[in-house]
């Protein structure tokens, strides 16, 4: 029977190198920040819809994408 809702992804932290950790923290950190604005734009009577604009991809197969904010107000 297939599970409904969101899963967590695989925890594959233990297989990280040191930069790569520190590397996924400024994400993480960016993210939260990000979300606090994003509610505070909320909160101020703006829509704020996030979309892929680009996918950055090195030469060894990694890629990350990147968001540009599209933003409505009434």
């Amino acid at each position: 029977m297939p599970t409904k809702g969101f899963q967590d992804a695989p925890d594959d932290r233990s297989e990280l190198t040191a930069e790569q950790e520190s590397a996924v923290r400024i994400v993480a950190n960016s993210l939260h920040r990000l979300n606090e604005a994003v509610v505070k734009c909320v909160e101020a009577g703006i829509t704020v819809e996030l979309m892929r604009t680009a996918r950055y991809h090195n030469e060894s197969g990694n890629w990350g994408d990147q968001l540009t904010p599209v933003i409505r107000t009434k």
